[in-house]
C-alpha cells in the first residue's frame, strides 16, 4: 500500500525519506491515550469523550504499528508492477545528518546513480527509497556493462541527454579532485563540451583539471531521451610536444637598409660608422633576446634565423625595430626593410618566402616589414613617407632588357589597368613609341567606352594614329607563343584590362609606380617597379632618352600623353615629385609638349564639373581628413569622382580625401593625400591599394553610410599607428598644442 502511494507520487522514478521512529512514537502516545481513558477522571466521567478518545486513540495506535512491522518485515526488493508493465525495482539508502544537503540535491535533479556514491551510515538521519526501472528487464547496476566500463584507464561517464548517470572511478579521481560530487549537467564538469563535435571522429579538444583532454562520445537514440558513453583521453603531454615543435619552428628574416648607397656616400667616415654601429646593436639587441642568430651578408643587408616564438613576439611589437632605426638620426632619411619567411615547411623555403616578402616590402616603398607566410602576406609599418632612390644606371639597364626583349617578339600587345586613366594611356602609347622605333608591330588593347583617357585617345586618331588602338577582344587573335604583353600603369592581375590577353601572351613585361601589395602580376619576364616615381608616364619618358637615335623620338601629341600622364598623378607637379619628375618633364617639352595643349586634355563637361562640386560641397572633416559620401552619380560623370579627391586637398587642414560613391550594391572609394598620410595603407585596411598619394578601394555589399564608418575606422587605425611611430600629421599636433 505504500509502495502504491510512493509510486503514484511519481510515475517513472519515485524516491521519499522514512523514519521508523514516527512509528514507535505514534504506538507509545496511543498507548498513553488508552491508559488515560481508563485512569484519568476527565474521560471516566464523560462518556462521549471517552469514546472519541478510544476512537482516535486506536486509529495511532493501528498507524504506528503498521508502519513499525513495515520497517521490521517489509518486502523491499520484490518487484513492483508499473503501469507500463515495466519491471520497478526498489532501494534503501541510508545517509548522515551532513549528507541531507547533497541527497536532496540529488532526489530534486533526478540523479539517483550518484546517491551510491555517498557514505552509507548504519545509525542513519534519513533513510532514502529509490524505485527504478530498466526497460530491459535488466539493470545498469552491477551489470557486465557496468564492470566492463569500471575499470578503463580513461575517464568514462553515462549520459541520459545531457545528465550524468554514472561516472567511473577514473572520471571522479582525475577530473573531479576524487571528490563524489553530485552532477545534474555534464557542462559542469566538462565546461565547453559538445556532444554532436564529440560524436566526431576527431573528437572534441577540453581544457580541464590543468591538462588537454580528448572527448569522444558515442549516442544510442532512446524513445525518451537519447543514452551516450562519453570516453576522454587525456593529451596534455602530446599537445605539449605539439605546442613545443610548432614554437620552435625555424623563421627567416632578411634586413636591408633603405637606398644605402644614397644614404652613406656623401657621409664622413665617423658619421657612417657611427649609423653603421647604431644599425648593428638595434639588430642585435633585436634578435639577442631569443635563441637566433644574425649575420650581416653584404653592406646593409643582413640574415636571421629565429624560432616562431620569437617571430610572434615581433608581430606583437609590430615590429617596433622599425622605429628604432628611423630614430637613430631623424636628420638622415634612414630607414630599413624586412622580410620575414614563416611558417615554411622547410628552412630553404623559409628563405624564399623571405627574400619574396623582402621584395614586397620594397616594392611598397619600404620602411616597412612584409610577413610572408603560406596564407598570404601582412604588412608593418610604412607609416612614412618614402623618399626617391632611383638611379639613371638602372632606367637604362630596364630600358635594354625591354628592347631586346620587344625584338625578340613578333607582335607586342601593351595595356594598362581597366578604367584607364591619363597615366595608362599616355605611357602606354609611349611604349608603342619605342616598339616603333625597334620596328615591332604593336597595339594597344583599351576598352574606348570605358576609359577616362578619352580626351587623349581622341587626340590622337585625330593626328592619324587610330591603329594603335585595338578592342580588348579583337587582340586575341594575333597573340601567339611569341607574342609579348607590356603592362603599364599596373601590377596586380586583377586590374589589368584584358585577363585572357595576359594569358594567352607568351612574355609579359611590368612597368609600373604604385607601391606593391599582394595579388601581383608573377613570373614576369621583365618588372620595372619603382615606387618612387611619380607616374608610368615618367618611367616611360626615361627609357625613350636610352632608345634609338637622336630623331628617334615621340611626336607632339604623344608627349603631350605622356606630360598629361605626369600631371595627372601629381597634380601638376604638386605631390610626389623629385628630381626625376622635372627631367623627364623637360625632356617631353622638348619633344615639343605644349603645357596648353596638355591642359586641354583635363577639360571636363558640364555634368562632371556639377558633379565634383556636389560631391566637393558634402564633405566632412575627420580627423584631418575630408570624407565625403555619396550615392550613385552618372556613368559619364564618375571621372568627377578622383577630381573631387583632388579638389578637397585644396582645402586648408586636409590632409588626405576621400571620396566614396555608391556603384550599384557595393561603394568604390578614391583616396588623396598631400604626402603626410599613407592612404595606401589606409585603404589596404578596406582591401584596395595605390600608392602613397592616390589609392582606391571598393567595397560591396554595403551602403554608403555604412562605407563612412568603416573609412572612419580605418583613419582611426592609421592615426594610432603614426603616434606609436612618433609621426603624427600637422592637424593632430595642433590639437595637441592647444591643449
Amino acid at each position: 500500500m505504500i509502495d502504491d502511494a510512493i509510486y503514484s507520487a511519481s510515475p517513472e522514478i519515485a524516491c521519499r525519506r522514512y523514519n521508523p521512529s514516527l512509528g514507535i512514537v505514534l504506538t507509545a502516545g496511543s498507548i498513553a491515550l488508552l491508559w488515560a481513558n481508563s485512569h484519568v477522571s476527565l474521560f471516566t466521567e464523560n462518556d462521549m469523550l471517552s469514546q472519541w478518545n478510544l476512537l482516535i486513540s486506536s486509529c495511532i495506535l493501528c498507524t504506528g504499528i503498521v508502519m513499525i512491522c513495515y520497517r521490521l518485515f517489509g518486502d523491499s526488493s520484490a518487484p513492483v508492477e508499473k503501469r507500463s508493465r515495466e519491471r520497478l525495482y526498489r532501494s534503501e539508502y541510508s545517509f548522515e545528518a551532513h549528507d541531507l544537503p547533497k541527497v536532496q540535491s540529488a532526489i530534486e535533479c533526478g540523479n539517483f546513480a550518484v546517491l551510491q556514491n555517498l557514505p552509507r551510515s548504519y545509525q542513519p538521519a534519513a533513510q532514502v527509497i529509490c524505485y527504478r526501472t530498466d526497460s530491459g528487464g535488466g539493470s545498469f547496476e552491477k551489470s557486465k556493462t557496468q564492470f566492463s566500463l569500471e575499470p578503463l584507464s580513461q575517464p568514462a561517464a553515462l549520459l541520459s541527454g545531457e545528465t550524468v548517470l554514472w561516472y567511473n572511478t577514473e572520471f571522479r579521481t582525475r577530473l573531479m579532485k576524487g571528490e563524489a560530487l553530485l552532477v545534474p549537467r555534464v557542462q559542469k564538469v566538462l565546461p565547453g563540451l559538445d556532444l554532436q563535435e564529440a560524436r566526431k571522429v576527431s573528437g572534441q579538444l577540453l581544457n580541464l583539471a590543468d591538462g588537454v583532454w580528448s572527448a569522444h562520445s558515442s549516442t544510442v537514440p532512446g524513445e525518451a531521451e537519447s543514452m551516450t558513453l562519453l570516453v576522454l583521453n587525456e593529451e596534455t603531454a602530446l599537445r605539449k610536444v605539439e605546442a613545443e615543435y610548432k614554437a620552435s619552428r625555424p623563421g627567416y628574416l632578411v634586413f636591408l637598409v633603405d637606398g644605402y648607397d644614397d644614404v652613406f656616400s656623401d657621409m664622413l667616415d665617423s658619421e657612417r660608422a657611427r649609423l653603421l654601429e647604431g644599425i648593428n646593436r638595434v639588430l642585435e639587441d633585436m634578435i639577442g633576446r631569443g635563441t637566433g642568430f644574425l649575420r650581416r651578408v653584404a653592406s646593409g643587408r643582413y640574415i636571421a634565423v629565429v624560432e616562431e616564438r620569437q617571430l610572434e613576439q615581433f608581430a606583437k611589437r609590430g615590429y617596433d625595430v622599425l622605429d628604432k632605426i628611423r630614430a637613430l638620426d631623424p636628420s638622415v632619411n634612414l630607414s630599413i626593410s624586412i622580410g620575414i619567411g614563416r611558417g615554411a615547411k622547410t628552412l630553404r623555403e623559409a628563405q624564399d618566402m623571405a627574400v619574396q616578402a623582402l621584395d614586397m616590402a620594397q616594392g611598397r616603398g619600404g620602411d616597412q616589414a612584409a610577413e610572408m607566410t603560406p596564407d598570404g602576406f601582412t604588412f608593418y609599418g610604412g607609416v612614412s613617407h618614402g623618399v626617391e632612390k632611383r638611379s639613371k644606371v638602372r632606367s637604362r639597364i630596364v630600358a635594354d632588357q625591354l628592347v631586346k626583349l620587344i625584338k625578340e617578339a613578333d607582335h607586342v600587345v601593351i595595356m594598362g589597368h581597366r578604367m584607364s586613366d591619363l597615366d595608362a594611356i599616355g605611357s602606354a602609347e609611349g611604349v608603342l613609341r619605342i616598339c616603333k622605333i625597334c620596328d615591332v608591330p604593336a597595339v594597344i588593347a583599351v576598352r574606348r567606352d570605358a576609359t577616362l583617357a578619352g580626351s587623349l585617345i581622341n587626340a590622337l586618331i585625330a593626328a592619324g594614329q587610330e591603329d594603335d588602338f585595338i578592342d580588348p577582344k579583337g587582340a586575341l587573335p594575333i597573340i601567339s607563343q611569341r607574342t609579348l604583353c607590356i603592362v603599364v600603369d599596373t601590377y596586380q592581375l586583377g586590374l589589368v584590362e584584358s585577363r585572357e590577353i595576359l594569358e594567352k601572351c607568351g612574355k609579359v613585361a611590368v612597368i609600373d609606380h604604385h607601391r606593391k601589395g599582394v595579388g601581383f602580376i608573377e613570373k614576369a619576364d621583365l618588372v620595372c617597379h619603382e615606387p618612387y616615381a611619380s607616374s608610368a608616364s615618367e618611367l616611360v619618358t626615361e627609357f625613350l632618352q636610352y632608345v634609338g637615335d637622336r630623331d628617334d623620338k615621340p611626336n607632339r601629341i604623344e608627349a603631350e600623353g605622356l606630360l598629361s600622364g605626369i600631371m595627372l598623378d601629381t597634380r601638376d607637379f604638386t605631390l610626389h615629385t623629385g628630381v626625376r619628375t622635372f627631367e623627364a618633364a623637360a625632356a617631353l617639352r622638348r619633344y615639343g609638349a605644349e603645357t596648353e595643349h596638355v591642359r586641354q586634355l583635363f577639360d571636363v563637361s558640364m555634368v562632371e564639373y556639377t558633379t565634383k562640386a556636389m560631391l566637393v560641397s558634402e564633405a566632412q572633416m575627420y580627423r584631418g581628413c575630408a570624407i565625403t559620401v555619396s550615392g550613385e552619380v552618372a556613368p559619364e560623370a564618375r571621372v568627377a569622382i578622383a577630381q573631387a579627391a583632388n579638389d578637397l586637398l585644396t582645402i586648408q587642414n586636409v590632409e588626405a580625401s576621400f571620396v566614396a560613391v555608391q556603384v550599384g550594391g557595393g561603394v568604390n572609394i578614391s583616396a588623396r593625400s598631400l604626402g603626410a598620410v599613407n592612404v595606401q595603407v589606409i585603404m589596404e585596411s578596406l582591401g584596395g591599394g595605390g600608392h602613397q598619394t592616390m589609392a582606391a578601394a571598393q567595397l560591396k555589399h554595403i551602403t554608403p553610410e555604412a562605407a563612412r564608418s568603416r573609412i572612419q575606422t580605418a583613419i582611426d587605425q592609421y592615426r594610432e599607428a603614426q603616434k606609436k611611430s612618433g609621426l603624427e600629421s600637422g592637424s593632430e599636433q595642433k590639437k595637441k598644442d592647444k591643449q
